[in-house]
């Protein structure tokens, strides 16, 4: 018998990726040149946030998706962290709500306006400090909105309720710096990589490794991701020869993968992307201007790939739009935001499926993940599990009823020793602390002298009134009335 290849027909074989028209871009911003791996980029349906490259101090700009061309320079920041920002992600559930993590060791959550930034904001709602080092990564969890995970290089995973301001679980199995965390559909499990060439799947709740791979040494895993309902993992990293490679692991079993597959010889990270809907598996390297999809089953070949999107301008990182936020009316499936640092771009790319009629394509949008959470805090903290809202895209996406976000208000703790507020004069233990400092206090000393000059000339002012007042002749011609007056009383 003659051999033939195995070949799977695929409704996403000719899916293509669309970059949007320089009109459609975003230029001018200055995008953080740090070497972090990590994309930098958070976008949902109404504002994409970038993190940004400052001078004491980390911040981001936070710019409503519909608000394409130049960025003005002194547009304003989200700047209240005291060390680089290293990974913003936007609350699933609340569009306004956005978490930040930083290298001064804090995560912060921050609440914009409706209609965006009209100056600097550096009033957080939330200000959280948990983690001895800096925090690299941050989380929320995909059906509980008041749930935030963040892991720092004090090798740590917190677990934070947001409703009280406060960690209410600690995982601590790691042995080295946590690279990646994903969730599975529901939340009830933790994947992670780490640098200690692990991969770990976690029971959050109880803090338990349920599995742990045992450093398969031909293949070191950078990146992870859960692929939906399959029960299956996928990472990316690289092979004993030093190149690019992916796996496909059942979540049950770590021991062995199910395939691997060699990708390139280039050095940069490769950074997973999961579409659940459509079971397609994008994979983009930093530094790379290519994005390579493939679609992904339970039967064997398991990988099958589709095509890839081509670019000459290498890519920092990338954002991706919710499907809520995604155009169906054009049959687009993913949307990623490309960072462009050289050049201060960010280009939407749209990943579209081609399709003849114009009416709803109902194979390509199953019901897909909503903006209302499944569970509350006090529900998942006591263990129930339950699968994301799911909602249709067919007559458009219609935004619920804004939910309040609910955060503790806190009152400042601190003491004074010797007349110093202790809590208003921390000692910086960073250069970039010191910056701000110094910047702080060049701010205050110009704002001090500025109100010293008003006062004098306010000062001059009155004095010069109450001269003329003095020197004014009605003055003088009342007091000689006066004294007339009094002496023709005398007289009588």
């Amino acid at each position: 018998m003659s051999w033939r290849p195995t070949y799977r027909s695929s409704k996403f074989r000719n899916v293509y990726g669309k970059v949007a028209n320089r009109e459609h871009c975003f230029e001018g911003i200055p995008i953080t040149k740090n070497v972090h791996d990590n994309h930098f980029c958070a976008v949902n349906s109404k504002f994409l946030a970038i993190v940004t490259e400052s001078a004491g101090g980390g911040s981001f700009v936070v710019i409503p998706v519909t608000q394409f061309g130049r960025i003005d320079p002194h547009y304003p920041k989200v700047c209240g962290h005291q060390g680089n920002v290293l990974d913003i992600k936007w609350n699933p559930f609340h569009d306004n709500i956005i978490a930040s993590c930083s290298e001064d060791s804090s995560v912060r959550i921050w609440e914009v306006p409706d209609g965006g930034l009209r100056r600097n904001l550096t009033e957080s709602v939330l200000e959280l400090y948990g983690h001895s080092r800096r925090v690299g990564l941050i989380e929320w969890h995909p059906t509980t909105s008041g749930i935030l995970f963040s892991a720092g290089y004090d090798y740590k995973i917190l677990i934070w309720n947001l409703e009280i301001g406060e960690p209410v679980k600690m995982i601590d199995c790691h042995t080295d710096v946590i690279l990646c965390m994903s969730f599975n559909t529901e939340g009830s499990l933790l994947a992670t990589s780490c640098k200690d060439k692990k991969l770990r799947v976690i029971e959050p709740r109880s803090g338990r490794v349920l599995q742990q791979e045992a450093n398969f040494k031909n293949h070191r895993v950078n990146r992870v991701v859960f692929l939906g309902n399959m029960k299956r993992l996928l990472t990316t990293g690289v092979s004993r020869w030093n190149t690019r490679q992916i796996a496909l692991w059942d979540q049950e079993d770590l021991s062995m993968p199910i395939i691997e597959e060699e990708i390139d010889g280039l050095s940069g990270l490769l950074f997973p992307f999961y579409d659940a809907d459509t079971h397609m598996l994008y994979l983009a390297g930093k530094g790379d201007g290519n994005i390579r999809y493939y679609e992904i089953t339970l039967e064997k070949p398991y990988l099958q790939y589709l095509m890839e999107f081509r670019s000459p301008a290498p890519q920092k990182g990338l954002g991706v739009m919710p499907k809520h936020g995604l155009d169906v009316g054009a049959c687009e499936v993913f949307r990623f935001y490309k960072l462009v640092t050289l050049k201060g771009l960010i280009e939407p790319i749209s990943m579209i499926v081609p399709r003849r009629s114009e009416t709803y394509q109902e194979d390509i949008y199953p019901m897909t993940p909503g903006t209302e959470p499944a569970l509350s805090v006090d529900e998942w903290l006591s263990g129930i599990n339950r699968g994301p809202v799911l909602i249709s895209l067919k007559e458009g996406y219609n935004r619920p009823n804004k939910l309040v976000f609910k955060a503790p208000v806190k009152e400042k703790k601190g003491g004074v020793v010797n007349g110093i507020d202790l809590l208003e004069n921390v000692p910086p233990r960073t250069e970039n602390e010191l910056l701000q400092m110094f910047f702080r206090q060049q701010e205050e000393l110009r704002r001090l002298k500025d109100e010293l000059t008003q006062k004098d000339i306010k000062i001059r002012q009155l004095e010069l009134e109450l001269n003329n007042t003095r020197n004014s002749p009605n003055i003088n011609n009342n007091n000689n009335n006066n004294s007339s007056s009094s002496s023709n009383g005398s007289s009588i």
